[in-house]
C-alpha cells in the first residue's frame, strides 16, 4: 500500500515541474498544517516572487533567514539576506535593502572562514557600482563573487558572477570578450543548471547587453530563448514583462509598429501584476513607436513615465525634442547624457548625437561624434553597428559638401538595413541618397529615391518622416495633397459615413489595413477625428 503524497511533496514536485501556482498552494497548505523546513520556506519565497507576489515573497524569505539562523546555518541565513537586499533594492526600497545588507554582514562576522554567502552579498554591491557609472570597480567584485561560486560549487553564484563580469566587460568597451562570457553563462542557463530566479535575471541582463552592443543576431537568438523559457512557465509574472519589452524593440526595428505597441502595452500590464523591472522598457518602447508615428504629445508622456524609473529615456527623448523643434534642448539632453555615459552607452548614443548636432548646426561636433563612432569599427563588426556608422557618415558628408562620398555611404547603409529587414532605417537612407543625387546634379535619380522613400515611410505610418520628404521635395509648399491615392479613396468613404469594416469590403482590404490608412490620414492632416478629417478634406478640395 503506497502512502499518499503530502502537500509538501506535492509542492516540491509542482516546483520542479514549473507549475508555480500549484506549488505555492501546496506549500501554503503544508505550512498551515505543520510548518515548513527552512529550505522549503525559501522555496515558497522563490515561487511567490516568480508569481509577482513580491510582499509575500519578502515575508517568506525573512522567515527562511530567521529559521536558518535558529538552526545555526549562518551561510544560508546570510544568503537569504543577500537575496532580500537584491529584491528590496529592485522594488525601490533601498533603506530596507541597506538594513538587510548590514544584518547579513553581522551574520558573516561570526563565521570562521569564507563562504558562498559572501559572494551573494557582493552581487548587489557590484550592481550598484555598475549602475552608478563605475563598471571597473563593479568588475572586481563580480570577479570575486565568481571565484567564491567556483570554490563552493554554487552554480547560481557562478552564473551571476560570470554574468556580472561579462556585463562589465561590455560596459568598459571590451564588447566581444564580454559577449563571449555572456554566451557561456547562457549555456549554463539553457542547460538547466541554474535556479529559476537567477536564470531570469541572466536572460534579461544578457538581452540588455545585446541591445547595448547593437548585436541584433544575439538579441534575436536570446529573445527567442527567453520567450520559450517564459512560455514553458505560463503562470510566471516575474521576467515575462521584460521579455515583452525586448520583443517590442525588435518589432520596432522590423517595422511592425502596431504589434510592437501592443506588445509593449502587454509588458506594461505585467508591471502591474508584479514585474517592476519591465517598467522602463515597456514605456520607453511605447514612446519610440508613438514618436515615429508622429503622436508627439503621447510619446512625451510615455518617455516621462519611463524616466520615473530613474533611467533617462535617451536617445528617444532627445529625438522627440528635435521633432518638436526644441533643438537647443535636444542638444543639451544628448550632451548631458554623453557626459555621464560609460564606453558602451556612449557608442549607443553616438548616432543620435550626430543627428542632433547637425540639426543644431554644429557640424564640427557631429564630425567628432562620427569619428568616435567609426574609430573601433572593423571588418568583422556587427551589421547593425556598420549600418549606423554608414548612415551617420552620409549625414555628416552631406553637410560637409561631399555628396559623392555621402551617396556611397547612404547606399552602403541602405544595403545593410535592408538585409536586417529594417524598413524605416532603409527608407531614411534613401532620403539621404536623394539629397546627395540632387547635389550631384541628378534630379531624376533624386526624384526616384524621394518617391520610393515617401511610399515606404507612408506605408509604415512614419508621418514626421513623410513630412520631411514633402518639405525636401517642395510638395509641402505647393498646396498638393499629402495623402496617397489610396488614402484619398479611404477618406472619400469615411466622408460618406462608412465604417472600417465596410471600407475594407469596398476596397478589398483587411480591416487592419484600413485602420492604418485612417490613422495615417488623421496624422497627415493633423486632425483629431474622422469628422474633422472629412471637414478638412472638403475645405481643401481633397474630395468633392
Amino acid at each position: 500500500m503506497t502512502v499518499p503524497d503530502t502537500d509538501l511533496d506535492l509542492g516540491r514536485s509542482a516546483f520542479h515541474e514549473r507549475r508555480w501556482r500549484d506549488a505555492l498552494e501546496c506549500l501554503t497548505r503544508a505550512d498551515s498544517e505543520g510548518g515548513l523546513p527552512p529550505p522549503d520556506i525559501e522555496l515558497a519565497a522563490s515561487v511567490a516572487m516568480l508569481l509577482g507576489l513580491n510582499s509575500q515573497s519578502i515575508e517568506y524569505l525573512t522567515r527562511a533567514h530567521d529559521e536558518f539562523l535558529t538552526m545555526g546555518d549562518t551561510d544560508n541565513a546570510a544568503r537569504c539576506a543577500a537575496w532580500l537586499v537584491m529584491f528590496l533594492m529592485d522594488m525601490g526600497e533601498p533603506a530596507r535593502g541597506n538594513g538587510w545588507l548590514s544584518r547579513a554582514k553581522h551574520v558573516l562576522e561570526g563565521m570562521s572562514g569564507p563562504c558562498a554567502a559572501e559572494g551573494y552579498l557582493m552581487i548587489p554591491a557590484a550592481l550598484g557600482l555598475l549602475r552608478s557609472g563605475a563598471p571597473a570597480a563593479g568588475h572586481g567584485l563580480f570577479a570575486k563573487a565568481l571565484e567564491l561560486g567556483t570554490s563552493f560549487h554554487d552554480k547560481d553564484l557562478q552564473a551571476l558572477g560570470r554574468l556580472g563580469v561579462g556585463t562589465t566587460r561590455v560596459s568598459l568597451g571590451h564588447v566581444e570578450e564580454g559577449l563571449q562570457l555572456l554566451d557561456e553563462v547562457m549555456v549554463s542557463v539553457t542547460s538547466g543548471e541554474v535556479s529559476p530566479i537567477p536564470a531570469g535575471i541572466i536572460y534579461c541582463a544578457v538581452l540588455g547587453s545585446c541591445r547595448l552592443s547593437n548585436d541584433v543576431r544575439r538579441a534575436h537568438e536570446w529573445t527567442a530563448a527567453l520567450e520559450r523559457w517564459c512560455g514553458d512557465r505560463p503562470d510566471m509574472v516575474m521576467f515575462s514583462g521584460q521579455c515583452q519589452a525586448y520583443r517590442a524593440e525588435l518589432l520596432i526595428l522590423h517595422g511592425a509598429w502596431e504589434e510592437a505597441l501592443s506588445v509593449a502595452r502587454a509588458a506594461e500590464g505585467r508591471v502591474r501584476k508584479g514585474d517592476p523591472d519591465a517598467t522602463f522598457g515597456s514605456w520607453y518602447q511605447q514612446g519610440e513607436v508613438l514618436r515615429l508615428q508622429g503622436f508627439l504629445e503621447e510619446a512625451g508622456k510615455a518617455y516621462a513615465i519611463a524616466a520615473g524609473t530613474g533611467f533617462e529615456p535617451v536617445p528617444g527623448i532627445a529625438l522627440l525634442e528635435l521633432a518638436e523643434h526644441k533643438t537647443a534642448q535636444a542638444q543639451a539632453t544628448m550632451r548631458r547624457a554623453m557626459a555621464g555615459a560609460d564606453p558602451a552607452n556612449r557608442r549607443r548614443l553616438l548616432p543620435a548625437v550626430v543627428e542632433v548636432e547637425l540639426a543644431a548646426g554644429d557640424a564640427a561636433a557631429a564630425r567628432l561624434a562620427l569619428d568616435e563612432l567609426s574609430e573601433p569599427l572593423q571588418q568583422g563588426s556587427r551589421p547593425l553597428e556598420m549600418a549606423l556608422v554608414a548612415y551617420a557618415a552620409a549625414q555628416v558628408l552631406l553637410v560637409e559638401a561631399e555628396p559623392q562620398a555621402a551617396l556611397r555611404e547612404a547606399r552602403r547603409a541602405w544595403r545593410i538595413w535592408y538585409s536586417l529587414e529594417a524598413p524605416y532605417q532603409a527608407a531614411r537612407c534613401r532620403v539621404l541618397a536623394a539629397r546627395a543625387c540632387a547635389l550631384l546634379g541628378d534630379p531624376d535619380s533624386a526624384a526616384m529615391e524621394f518617391e520610393a522613400a515617401k511610399a515606404e515611410l507612408a506605408d509604415l505610418g512614419a508621418m514626421p518622416a513623410v513630412a520631411e520628404v514633402l518639405e525636401l521635395t517642395g510638395e509641402k509648399n505647393k498646396g498638393s495633397s499629402p495623402l496617397t491615392d489610396r488614402e484619398v479613396e479611404v477618406l472619400r468613404l469615411v466622408a460618406d459615413g462608412h465604417s472600417n469594416r465596410t471600407i475594407a469590403r469596398e476596397l478589398y482590404l483587411s480591416e487592419k489595413t484600413v485602420a492604418r490608412h485612417v490613422s495615417n490620414i488623421l496624422s497627415k492632416l493633423a486632425v483629431p477625428s474622422r469628422a474633422a478629417a472629412t471637414g478638412y478634406a472638403f475645405e481643401h478640395g481633397l474630395i468633392r
